[in-house]
């Protein structure tokens, strides 16, 4: 008889995402990870002393997964901002478990808007924006953190079943959005507004 396959930490965490993506993060525990490992519940609490670790490492991955997911525009947009943006709030519709997750959970790290702006996993988000809208890193921050909100506000709407999904009225709503938040980094910049 073959030995039986060994559960690793990435195992459990993997099998961990998949139950938060399939059911919602609060049915995260033992069982629910060990059925979808189809072993005991042994092997996961022997890498994790506590659910609540589980679920922290469950919750790193599904930033890691949602970063890669914003970062692969499907469609061509008129341009980089607009294309993140609408890949936000397509992430609420394919996975609002995920999206309430990261963003209604409390398993955030940040705890302002100022920290998530510079957190580590946002960085290539950033950094795309910036090459592409050819401004200093402060100013690609403020309309990041203006276009941002306003998607997170239409992707919590959607994620919550509160809204149908109207992709052309959220993509003019968004590029407005774009617009008007680069017109005022440019307008203060030159010493206006303020």
């Amino acid at each position: 008889m073959p030995p039986k396959a060994k559960i690793t930490k990435d195992m459990v965490i993997d099998a961990a995402f998949e139950v938060a993506r399939a059911a919602g993060a609060e049915n995260i525990n033992a069982r629910t990870v060990a059925k979808k490992l189809n072993c005991s519940t042994q092997p996961v609490m022997y890498y994790f002393k506590t659910i609540e670790e589980l679920k922290k490492a469950a919750y790193a991955k599904t930033d890691w997964y949602h970063t890669e997911f914003l970062m692969s525009r499907k469609e061509p947009q008129k341009g980089v901002m607009l294309g993140i943006g609408l890949n936000y709030i397509r992430f609420a519709i394919t996975e609002p478990h995920l999206f309430r997750f990261l963003f209604q959970s409390g398993y955030a790290v940040e705890n302002s808007l100022l920290e998530m702006i510079d957190s580590e996993e946002l960085v290539p988000v950033i950094s795309a924006m910036q090459e592409a809208m050819k401004m200093t890193m402060e100013q690609t921050k403020e309309v990041f953190l203006t276009v941002a909100l306003f998607a997170h506000g239409y992707a919590s709407i959607i994620a919550n079943n509160s809204l149908e999904y109207d992709k052309e009225l959220v993509a003019a709503h968004l590029e407005r959005a774009y617009r008007g938040a680069v017109l005022a980094v440019q307008e203060n910049s030159r010493g206006g507004f303020r």
